[in-house]
């Protein structure tokens, strides 16, 4: 469902009301403000919402590429709320997960954060980027769940391997392996870079959308005119299953 940006406020799902544990997977991809990272005032209002019905536990988990450490990323954006648990994907016990495809596009398992497995209720919330042409929004936003360290071609860490195995099919392979329940992309403004993750233009758009990780970065696409060829590739390898 899209929102105008202005009087978006977060109604959390009634299911959330029996949830133990709600994990939420922010962009803070590195210490610059939204629209380059997910803004703290939308995270604020989603803790909000919750709170409204539940007394779950809430925990904050993302990564960095270079296998650093999250928290200074946190600190510098605001990540501060009371009652909630900020965890790095680095200091996580890993799981290896079973790709649920009956023929993975490119990766037959996955080695996941444990807390990801042992959470009720997963939400994806990422600003709308386009880099490099690709749009990233929800289920891109996922790449960062995974350790850099298993996944990178040199000791400072990264995702090349998974690069190098075409991000479209891991991309599709993973939105089918970790079923976040929610995806919300904060388009109040458009963040467009060559390559860079942390310059490049900004253009005002006014818009949240809100729903299925996959619906919501088909709508979010089509409405705003992003190239997400990812989601042709999901639909394809989903048509015999529901998505």
């Amino acid at each position: 469902m899209r929102f105008d940006a202005g009087s978006f406020y977060f109604k959390a799902p009634s299911v959330i009301s029996r949830a133990r544990r709600v994990l939420i997977k922010p962009n803070a991809c590195c210490p610059v403000p939204y629209p380059v990272t997910t803004s703290r005032e939308m995270l604020s209002k989603i803790i909000k919402g919750i709170r409204q019905i539940s007394d779950a536990d809430i925990l904050l988990l993302d990564g960095t590429q270079t296998g650093e450490s999250i928290y200074p990323i946190y600190q510098a954006l605001g990540y501060d709320f009371p009652r909630v648990l900020t965890l790095d994907v680095k200091d996580c016990i890993w799981v290896e997960v079973d790709n649920p495809l009956p023929k993975p596009m490119a990766i037959p398992t996955f080695w996941v954060p444990n807390v990801v497995l042992s959470s009720d209720y997963l939400i994806s919330v990422s600003p709308l980027k386009i880099i490099g042409g690709v749009g990233y929004m929800t289920i891109m936003n996922l790449l960062a769940l995974l350790p850099s360290s298993k996944y990178g071609d040199n000791p400072h860490g990264g995702w090349e391997a998974l690069y190098n195995l075409g991000i479209k099919n891991v991309l599709t392979d993973l939105y089918f392996t970790l079923p976040f329940d929610m995806g919300i992309v904060e388009a109040r403004q458009k963040f467009t870079s060559r390559q860079e993750l942390d310059k490049g233009e900004i253009e005002e758009c006014g818009q949240v959308f809100i729903g299925d990780p996959f619906q919501v970065d088909l709508e979010a696409s089509k409405y705003l005119g992003v190239k997400t060829g990812y989601l042709d590739l999901i639909k394809e390898a989903g048509a015999g299953l529901e998505i």
